[in-house]
């Protein structure tokens, strides 16, 4: 089996896991404020789901493309930067939103935040030379995400 494969197979396991406890997952996320994040492939066109971190701060919730630490930014994040309307689950409830990459003071202020609620995400931020995006979800009222 490939990288890829296990990874979709573990994603697959958290996403049912997360769906089964109302939107609570134990093991490495125990704890970890959890979101399924549904977007469209940017290549593909076909719909994925990606169970995320996410920090709630100043009345938005906000995803990382930290990829566990790796160099590369995940696929997830192409995907909204080709089509920014996402659906969002969080717990039992779902919405469509829009993905808007942050940057500059606004995305450090938050990646700051979420780096010390979560430790882990100032390692990842030490481990790569890139970047990592931090992307608002931000609620869609006409209810169109992907």
């Amino acid at each position: 089996m490939s990288e890829h494969e296990q990874r979709q197979q573990w994603n697959r396991a958290v996403i049912d896991e997360f769906r089964a406890n109302e939107g609570r997952v134990g093991g490495a996320f125990e704890g970890v404020p959890l979101l399924l994040l549904h977007t469209r492939g940017a290549k593909s066109g076909e719909r994925r789901i990606n169970p995320l971190a996410y920090l709630e701060l100043d009345g938005r919730l906000h995803v990382f493309g930290s990829n566990g630490g790796r160099e590369a930014h995940p696929g997830w994040y192409f995907n909204v930067q080709a089509d920014p309307r996402v659906t969002v689950e969080v717990g039992t409830r779902s919405m469509a939103a829009t993905a808007t990459v942050l940057d500059g003071e606004e995305r450090e202020r938050i990646y700051a935040e979420q780096a010390r609620r979560q430790p882990a995400f100032a390692s990842y931020e030490q481990q790569v030379s890139r970047t990592i995006p931090v992307v608002a979800l931000l609620p869609d009222p006409s209810g169109t995400g992907e």
